[in-house]
């Protein structure tokens, strides 16, 4: 029975859409992140996720099976090489999909953005589940306050040394 087997068609044929996300997938690798349809994106992110997986694996079989479904060897060489290492302690959830507000002009279709997740990002997310860390870095009000006195003392100097003797 092929019960609940159905994925994202995109109204064209087998042929056409293994090219269309082959596509898709060399120019997501290459540029990081890429802008196009909302469906599109959703049929994306589960046909990106298994080429990283596989390229995580980083042996021969692997990537051969990855050059099947990339086929642009540009790509296949960037992702084995320089992504693969970025995701070795990641599980799953390689990328990250943003709607984007607009429609596209002609047909109106949904936009999203298509992007990986950065490999600092997991760092971010896990001291974000504790408390809120702000962004600049924390000083002391003494270190503030020497801070300001040497630049009130550069300031009076540069002063001192531009005003002319009467």
């Amino acid at each position: 029975m092929r019960h609940r087997k159905h994925s994202n068609q995109l109204g064209v044929t087998k042929e056409h859409r293994s090219a269309l996300l082959a596509n898709l997938a060399s120019s997501l690798i290459q540029a990081g992140r890429i802008k196009t349809t909302l469906k599109k994106t959703k049929a994306l992110r589960p046909f990106i996720e298994k080429i990283i997986t596989l390229a995580k694996n980083g042996d021969l079989h692997s990537r051969r099976l990855a050059m099947a479904r990339l086929r642009n060897k540009e790509a296949l060489h960037i992702l084995f090489d320089e992504r693969a290492s970025d995701f070795a302690d990641r599980n799953g959830g390689y990328t990250r999909i943003y709607k984007l507000g607009d429609r596209r002009l002609g047909d109106a279709a949904e936009m999203a953005l298509i992007e990986f997740v950065a490999a600092d990002d997991e760092g971010y997310r896990k001291s974000r589940r504790g408390k809120a860390k702000s962004a600049t870095p924390k000083t002391s009000k003494k270190e503030e306050v020497e801070e300001v006195v040497e630049a009130v003392e550069i300031v009076e100097k540069a002063e001192v040394s531009e005003k002319p003797e009467a």
